[in-house]
């Protein structure tokens, strides 16, 4: 069986703790309800990754419902229209500022085109990003009344162990060490972003029509480690969906700005910090060996 182990990338069923033939992998996410799709999001390597599954997926004949993070909830209206080829792609990205709102917007083009040619459609998901921050910076009772009826009327910060994890996580920004309050405003924004998120999957998998549908989820891999972001908010709605969660790895490859490193600092997450989880990061990981170059996957 080739599993790609080597120098190249190579996938890991975590719940079994052994490699997987990509095959394999593809036909098990064939036959789920919905596949998310964890990445770092501006190496190229896990976009590469992203639109060969979902090319896969397509060629298996699945009508591909394509939740995009990069692409906030409220530009629905536009995105239909995209959707229903009334717009292209260059008006689509115009109308919606995409450039502006998610810098890296590039990255996704060819896999929201791929969708859309192929019959399949396109939702945003993500809460609109000038009320996240304002969450972030003065809490959730600085939101209006227009403001907070944008996000779902409940917003579940009570998953303590995902709560520890990114407050772990949130540390490596310099500005919110041994500042608690900070922690708490910038945990609860993390979890409309979250709640939105799963509220406009299951309006979207609720309202399509199309038979064979998989709905294909492109976000940052914290919104789905150990299922407690996304998908646990998701399931809360849809309590009988077949899921996979499939990571890929950074392996090293992430590189920060000048800008962003001088508003970093190193912060080391243990093992058994992470004991707090009873499942394991995800179904899948694709992992790249740390001397090496991904070649083919």
């Amino acid at each position: 069986m080739n599993t790609n182990v080597g120098r190249y990338g190579f996938w890991v069923d975590a719940y079994i703790g052994e490699p997987i033939a990509y095959d394999e992998l593809v036909t098990d996410l064939s036959q789920v309800d919905i596949v998310y799709l964890g990445e770092r999001h501006t190496l190229k390597r896990h976009h590469d990754i992203q639109q060969k599954i979902i090319t896969e997926l397509i060629l298996k004949d699945k009508h591909i419902i394509l939740g995009l993070e990069q692409f906030e909830a409220f530009q629905q209206p536009i995105i239909e229209k995209y959707n229903r080829s009334e717009i292209t792609l260059d008006q689509l990205t115009e109308q919606t500022d995409w450039p502006s709102r998610w810098s890296n917007y590039l990255d996704y083009c060819d896999i929201v085109k791929a969708v859309h040619d192929a019959g399949g459609e396109v939702v945003g998901l993500n809460a609109r990003q000038e009320i996240v921050r304002k969450v972030a910076r003065k809490g959730m009772d600085s939101l209006t009344n227009e403001e907070r009826n944008e996000l779902p009327v409940e917003i579940d910060t009570s998953n303590e162990s995902y709560r520890q994890h990114m407050n772990n996580t949130m540390m490596v920004m310099a500005h919110v060490k041994n500042n608690p309050d900070m922690l708490d405003r910038m945990f609860t924004a993390q979890v409309c972003r979250d709640e939105m998120m799963a509220e406009s999957l299951y309006k979207a998998i609720k309202s399509s029509e199309k038979q064979n549908s998989i709905a294909v989820v492109l976000c940052g891999s914290g919104h789905l480690i150990h299922g407690s972001g996304i998908p646990s908010r998701l399931k809360r709605r849809l309590p009988n969906l077949k899921d996979r969660i499939v990571v890929l790895s950074g392996s090293g490859d992430v590189e920060l700005s000048k800008s962003m490193q001088a508003m970093s600092r190193d912060v080391k997450t243990s093992h058994q910090q992470l004991k707090c989880f009873e499942t394991p990061v995800a179904d899948y990981l694709h992992v790249v060996n740390l001397d090496g170059q991904l070649d083919k996957y």
